[in-house]
């Protein structure tokens, strides 16, 4: 039939279509709120089941056709999922199919699960697990994927399958170069105009967030989420256990392991400002640490399964600590990015007053970019923070 965009009214007879439904006629509702796709939940009328469906339209959502994007990236999205579903398959949503003609998957229901970012934003704290498994997932998707776990042949394959040359120059210009650059997607609260303008003369700064946009654009070392923030986890509660999953890696492709715990890390600091900012006791503080230490120890782990020992246990040591210092650098830049660049975060937006928050945030942005050389363990950053 070729590719068609999906309407609510078209989701019932199409999960038939593809044998995931019934005769039964379920109920239907969008729960679209992002920028790129469309999402629809699928529930029986006796809830005891449910499917969610996403496609990728072929432009910004919330541009329409003004800003045409390949609805391909849906093709990056179900890659990563299979991937994942290999090593981490408790720590994504269970994919039920993907169609490639329509761009669409369709996938577990996590309804009864919240978005981490709305959680912190209301309050609310992240939980014994949630960082521990974030670290794990991304050790367990890097060393799968990596010259590490995965023969020579198999990774080429799987980098020439992961090209996602339109996805890519989204980051590589929305978080590593329009920020310090006069550009019209920038934009920022009128009370951060000095910083936005020295940020923007800081040739320092400039030079090392183009080594970091190098890094992102050379350095292939192992599939990404490329896109792991809060606001793409969601956590919750099933037989009384936690759970999280991992969601959205539309902006999947293979790079610097060191982005995807940036990312995350970024938006652990963000949220530990906005909890200051209100005063809020809470764990946010030490989610840079407890991810760090649980992907050091995942990697170590699976590191005597890997396929080539000629990497030896003190190459590992020197690894891990290039991943540490790259990922200082990126997190900071996704900080910056999310202040005075094209999208923000309601970490810090939804604020009474955003600036003080802001202002502190930027500045330790800065500081993890031009000092990640010198800061060497969690407690360095701590230690910033404070």
């Amino acid at each position: 039939m070729g590719y068609r965009i999906l309407e609510t009214e078209d989701i019932a007879g199409y999960l038939r279509e593809r044998g995931h439904w019934g005769t039964d006629e379920p109920e239907v509702r969008e729960v679209s709120d992002g920028n790129m796709n469309r999402v629809f939940l699928v529930t029986a009328t006796d809830r005891t089941r449910g499917l969610a469906v996403k496609q990728a339209l072929p432009w910004v959502r919330v541009a329409g056709p003004s800003w045409p994007m390949s609805p391909e990236r849906a093709d990056a999205e179900a890659r990563a999922y299979e991937q994942v579903a290999k090593v981490a398959p408790d720590k994504i949503p269970a994919i039920h199919g993907y169609d490639s003609d329509n761009y669409a998957l369709v996938m577990e229901d996590m309804s009864d699960l919240e978005v981490l970012r709305t959680i912190l934003n209301e309050g609310g704290t992240y939980g014994p697990d949630t960082s521990r498994r974030i670290g794990e997932f991304v050790a367990q998707l890097s060393f799968a994927t990596s010259d590490f776990g995965m023969p020579s042949a198999e990774r080429k394959a799987l980098i020439a399958a992961s090209v996602s040359p339109e996805l890519c120059k989204i980051t590589e210009d929305v978080v590593l170069s329009e920020p310090y650059l006069e550009h019209e997607h920038n934009h920022w609260h009128p009370g951060l105009d000095d910083l936005a303008v020295a940020f923007r003369s800081d040739p320092r700064l400039r030079t090392e967030v183009a080594e970091l946009r190098h890094l992102f654009m050379t350095g292939a070392q192992a599939l990404l989420h490329g896109d792991l923030h809060t606001g793409s986890i969601m956590v919750g509660t099933r037989e009384g256990a936690p759970v999280v999953r991992v969601f959205d890696p539309e902006f999947s492709f293979v790079g610097p392991i060191g982005f995807d715990l940036g990312l995350y890390w970024a938006n652990t600091l963000v949220s530990a400002a906005r909890a200051d900012a209100l005063g809020v006791e809470g764990d946010h503080g030490d989610q840079l640490r407890l991810s760090w230490d649980a992907f050091r120890a995942e990697f170590r782990r699976l590191w005597p399964t890997r396929v080539d020992t000629f990497f030896d246990d003190a190459f590992l040591d020197r690894f891990l600590d290039r991943v540490w210092t790259e990922s200082l650098g990126f997190a900071g830049a996704e900080i910056v990015r999310r202040i005075i660049g094209f999208a923000h975060l309601t970490d810090l937006t939804t604020l009474p007053d955003p600036v003080p928050a802001s202002r502190r945030a930027l500045l330790l942005g800065r500081e993890l970019i031009v000092r990640r050389a010198e800061l060497t363990s969690p407690e360095d950053v701590e230690a910033l923070l404070r």
